[in-house]
């Protein structure tokens, strides 16, 4: 998705949620100074840094939180050979990868997954996007100097070394960024788009399913739009394992 295109979306969500251009300018040039600073990869070499086993990488499957993670782990490990696609982990679905002993080549967060967890992949190997946006300065400020194999996005107009590939939330941002690097074929896990939330979404809860409020809720359903507008406006298959 082209800059002008997302800014259509950009806008319309900044009014719907109340969010600040401003704020989300503020925490993208935060995490453009640090990532100046440590150093970050560009987009034309992520690729690089995926195992050089992988079999394929036209295809690719994207695994967000959504309740049905777990049992869409199960049946691809049943049936398909993880080696023929790069995997793609939103963000909290990081957890539900390692429990299976799966890690994901890439990882699309905005820092509010379990930190322990997301550490533990980039240090197995995971390659992480981090984002950017008004809500998460402190966490940008706190973690990414922690982390290693870094690109850095944000939702506003992107910055210097920061990417815009589209996408709002951590699930459909992360299918944005595998067409970015050039998948035909996407395969989506756990991208529920629905009224609950899991424990992986939301480390704090203390159960592992519950209700979404009324702004997540909310988010899912910009998340679930957007994946319908990836479905008609790019060439690309995109295959929901639930349907």
């Amino acid at each position: 998705m082209k800059f002008d295109q997302w800014e259509e979306w950009y806008k319309r969500i900044l009014d719907d949620f109340g969010f600040s251009e401003e704020m989300d300018e503020k925490s993208a040039n935060l995490l453009s100074t640090i990532l100046k600073r440590q150093g970050s990869i560009k987009l034309e070499n992520v690729l690089d840094n995926i195992p050089t086993n992988k079999n394929a990488i036209e295809n690719f499957m994207v695994f967000g939180a959504g309740p049905s993670l777990k049992p869409n782990i199960k049946q691809i490990k049943e049936n398909l050979d993880i080696n023929d696609h790069i995997l793609i982990a939103a963000d909290g679905a990081t957890t539900a990868l390692l429990e299976e002993k799966i890690v994901p080549d890439i990882v699309a967060t905005d820092l509010d997954g379990k930190l322990e967890d997301l550490l533990i992949a980039n240090d197995l190997g995971s390659f992480f996007v981090i984002h950017a946006h008004g809500n998460n300065e402190d966490e940008i400020r706190k973690y990414t100097p922690k982390f290693k194999h870094v690109l850095g996005t944000t939702q506003s107009k992107p910055i210097a070394n920061l990417y815009n590939f589209g996408g709002f939330t951590d699930g459909d941002r992360a299918v944005f960024l595998a067409i970015a690097l050039g998948a035909k074929k996407i395969l989506l896990g756990g991208m529920d788009f629905g009224k609950f939330i899991t424990i992986y979404s939301r480390p704090d809860i203390n159960v592992e399913v519950a209700m979404a409020d009324e702004i997540k809720e909310k988010k899912l359903k910009y998340a679930e739009c957007l994946i319908e507008w990836i479905k008609n406006n790019e060439d690309v298959e995109i295959i929901d394992i639930n349907r």
